[in-house]
Parts: C-alpha cells; sequence; structure tokens
C-alpha cells in the first residue's frame, strides 16, 4: 500500500537525502567557495547510503518490521552524519577555521531523523492496527 503516510515521510526522507545535497551546500570554506558534499567520499557514502535504505523502505512496504528495521538504520547513519558536521564545523586547526560558515546541507540530517521518526510512529500505528484486527478474529 503505496499510498500510506509513511510513504510519503520516507519520499521526504529520499529528497532529503538524494537531491537536496546537490542544490544546497554543507558549508562555505574561508575563501567563500561553497563545500558541496561531492567534495569529500565519506559525505557521498553517506548520504548515498542513507537515499539507499529510504528507496528500499519504500519499496517493502509489506513488510512493517523490515520497514521499522531500515528506518532505525537509516536515523543511526543520520546521526553519524550529523554527528560528523558538528565535529567538522567545530574543529579549529591552527587557529583558523577551515569552516567559515555553516549551509543549509548541514541540517538536512536533522530534518531526515524528524521525517524517519515519524514513519516509524505510523508504520508502528499501522502495526498495531494489524494485530488489533488478528486479535478479534
Amino acid at each position: 500500500m503505496l499510498q500510506r503516510i509513511q510513504t510519503v515521510y520516507l519520499a521526504i526522507v529520499f529528497i532529503l537525502a538524494g537531491i537536496l545535497p546537490f542544490v544546497f551546500p554543507l558549508w562555505k570554506t574561508i575563501g567563500g567557495k561553497d563545500f558541496f558534499f561531492m567534495n569529500a567520499m565519506l559525505y557521498q557514502i553517506l548520504f548515498g547510503l542513507s537515499t539507499t535504505l529510504a528507496l528500499i523502505s519504500i519499496i517493502t512496504f509489506k513488510k512493517r518490521q523490515q520497514q521499522f528495521v531500515l528506518n532505525r538504520l537509516n536515523m543511526i547513519l543520520n546521526l553519524i552524519l550529523l554527528g560528523l558536521f558538528v565535529t567538522r564545523s567545530l574543529n579549529l586547526s591552527g587557529g583558523t577555521a577551515t569552516v567559515s560558515e555553516k549551509g543549509i546541507g548541514m541540517f538536512l540530517p536533522i530534518f531526515s531523523i524528524v521525517f524517519l521518526v515519524l514513519a516509524n510512529k505510523a508504520i508502528k500505528k499501522d502495526e498495531d492496527l494489524v494485530k488489533s484486527v488478528d486479535r478479534l478474529r
């Protein structure tokens, strides 16, 4: 059932992790140059995994438990990505910062985590509904 609300939330996560990093820079360097996620291999891998997990989770709509677990893994992956961004922005080497201005791209994992939590709540609600119907039989 692709018309469920968690599919909409997961599609938003797919857009946040797969499309918007190409549009919004993560930060600006001291020279004023935009730093996109494509400039570092680690960020490419993490954003790619997050996008892939969201897509697989959308496809496995019949297996709610597996969808729930995939969303949890995606949350952990986004937390790691967020931790890397925070570490990178707070890292000062030699008195000069390599990050001069934060971009909106650094906040994409936060939005992804919020929508993944909403999707997991909807999946849990569906699972509870199915269990209650099974009890009545």
